[in-house]
């Protein structure tokens, strides 16, 4: 796991062109190595989106949260590759067959084709999900720390790498999981802010003392006019 914050925080760029993603990656150079592509940008601009974040030396976490039939999936896991991203994302509920195919196709483009191999996470329980829209949307009867260690151990099992987890399962996860486990957390909000849809948030200085191994922050950085002095608060609450 990298060390210095500027290496663990990840900014999601949930914006609704190329344009504006470029804009958001030049004015954070310096501060920001690592950006997160979503449903939102990648449906707008596709492949190109990862390609201009990698040109201005950024890396990218995709996050797509694939949730298919096992060999579609080995598919996009194999085209992530391609891509050149440094990380990406399957949903855990898809099961263990389809989080294996992940990982094993993510392995062997990365091995055939001489690149890095991608860390492969699993997502678990959306942020925005708390008990009571587990057990009454859902059927689970579990509670959300308990389904997600199971999802973890599933993922574990298929050879993943680690999971997106909020910052309330952070420390149960890294005690069940082990310090090889890469946790990823969203939901993460300066003190003060607003939680938005989010249901599972903390600071950047609890997630980072709970055990979280990168942040992903979205909204608190990215709406205009400051991006810089907001990325840097944020990374200053990591440092404390």
């Amino acid at each position: 796991m990298p060390r210095d914050p500027k290496d663990r925080l990840i900014v999601a760029l949930d914006v609704d062109s190329l344009d504006s993603a470029t804009r958001l990656v030049d004015t954070l150079a310096g501060q920001v190595t690592r950006f997160k592509i979503g449903s939102q940008l990648f449906t707008a601009a596709g492949p190109p989106a990862v390609d201009a974040v990698r040109k201005r030396g950024g890396e990218v976490f995709l996050d797509l949260k694939f949730h298919d039939i096992p060999n579609t999936v080995d598919g996009a896991a194999r085209e992530a590759v391609r891509l050149g991203v440094f990380m990406f994302n399957v949903h855990a509920s898809g099961g263990r067959a389809m989080m294996t195919a992940a990982a094993s196709g993510a392995a062997e483009a990365a091995h055939t084709q001489g690149l890095p191999r991608p860390l492969v996470i699993a997502v678990t329980v959306l942020t925005s999900f708390d008990r009571a829209a587990l057990a009454g949307e859902l059927h689970i009867a579990s509670s959300v720390e308990g389904h997600v260690l199971h999802l973890c151990g599933l993922a574990s099992e298929a050879g993943l790498d680690g999971n997106v987890a909020s910052p309330n399962e952070i420390r149960a996860i890294r005690n069940a999981m082990g310090r090889a486990w890469t946790i990823v957390t969203p939901g993460v909000r300066p003190a003060g802010s607003e939680r938005h849809d989010q249901s599972r948030v903390a600071t950047p200085h609890a997630a980072v003392a709970a055990g979280a191994d990168y942040l992903v922050v979205g909204r608190p950085i990215t709406p205009p006019p400051h991006p810089p002095p907001a990325a840097e608060g944020i990374l200053a609450e990591m440092r404390a």
